[in-house]
């Protein structure tokens, strides 16, 4: 069975025992998590959403990405900057799609 889930503003193609990355979620490890925004399910389309229609999920750990750096620079003025970002995500595995 797949669908198409939407969290964190992004839309996620899933199916039953699929391990996905989402942008953080409430929950610690162990959880469930309850995903009630469907597009699509089981070749039904939502408009934009499937009414009653959820997918489930357990929470395996709450991490945070690799570091990315962001240079602002501007020329002949001597200005420089460094900045470095790191990204907090939940990873989680679809038990009911």
């Amino acid at each position: 069975m797949l669908a198409i889930i939407e969290s964190g503003g992004k839309q996620y193609l899933v199916s039953a025992g699929d391990k996905i990355q989402v942008e953080k979620l409430a929950g610690e490890a162990g959880q469930t998590i309850k995903f009630d925004k469907v597009l699509f399910q089981d070749g039904e389309i939502g408009k934009p959403y499937l009414s009653g229609a959820a997918v489930e999920g357990k929470v395996l750990k709450q991490s945070r990405g690799k570091k990315i750096h962001v240079l602002k620079y501007k020329a002949k003025s001597k200005y420089r900057r460094k900045i470095g970002a790191r990204q907090a995500y939940t990873e989680v595995e679809i038990t009911k799609a």
